[in-house]
């Protein structure tokens, strides 16, 4: 991790005890050492942070390149890893984005819902995920993130609420699944790994109210 990055880290690990009572489970299941698919359902802004401080070694996010134009915002993100998207450009320039940095050996968190849910249920899958396993063959972990829409809803304030990060075993793509390409292939394949994330349940003892049901994934 570079200095900044650590920083960042250690106060978010800080925070997120603090103030979420964050609890990882699964660690074990994370790749640390190579090219890795971070896939993860999204329910607040909240879980880039809360999913990178489950890892032990650095992680690369992604974020609208009008961040960066912001005084003194883009200088800290630049430094914590995290690349801009073009937004004009679309799905099409996050792909490629995070193509290359599998290529280059970096594990990146991924969202296949693509955007922040509403109301904190998992949501259909994007073809563009299945795009990206297509082009790189990287193996995927499927985590699921309980909490962070009570803690942070996209339509809502900051309060401190129990955040839980679930984290399971890494699914392997091979050729033969992706066989014949095009969107009809990766869309099964994004469903495929949202399947596996809707798997993932609360621990009985992180249980304290109400949690959002997940909807059953479309296939």
């Amino acid at each position: 991790m570079n200095p900044y990055y650590l920083i960042g880290y250690w106060v978010c690990t800080l925070v997120g005890k603090l103030a979420f009572r964050h609890k990882a489970y699964g660690r074990e299941n994370l790749i640390e050492d190579g090219p890795a698919i971070l896939a993860s359902n999204h329910q607040s802004y909240l879980d880039p942070p809360m999913i990178g401080i489950c890892c032990r070694k650095g992680i690369y996010f992604l974020a609208r390149d009008t961040l960066f134009t912001i005084k003194g915002v883009g200088w800290i993100i630049a430094k914590l890893n995290t690349v801009p998207v073009d937004r004009k450009r679309g799905d099409i320039g996050a792909i490629k984005t995070i193509i290359r940095l599998l290529q280059e050996g970096k594990r990146v968190i991924i969202f296949p819902e693509g955007t922040r849910s509403l109301d904190g249920r998992l949501q259909p899958a994007r073809a563009g995920l299945g795009m990206v396993i297509a082009k790189t063959l990287a193996p995927v972990v499927p985590i699921r993130i309980f909490g962070s829409y009570d803690a942070l809803p996209k339509t809502g304030g900051l309060k401190a609420r129990p955040i839980t990060v679930v984290i399971g075993k890494p699914i392997r793509f091979t050729k033969a699944d992706l066989e014949g390409g095009g969107r009809d292939i990766y869309q099964r394949v994004s469903e495929r790994v949202m399947a596996e994330i809707a798997k993932l349940e609360l621990p009985p003892e992180r249980v304290t109210g109400k949690m959002p049901q997940a909807k059953k994934c479309q296939k």
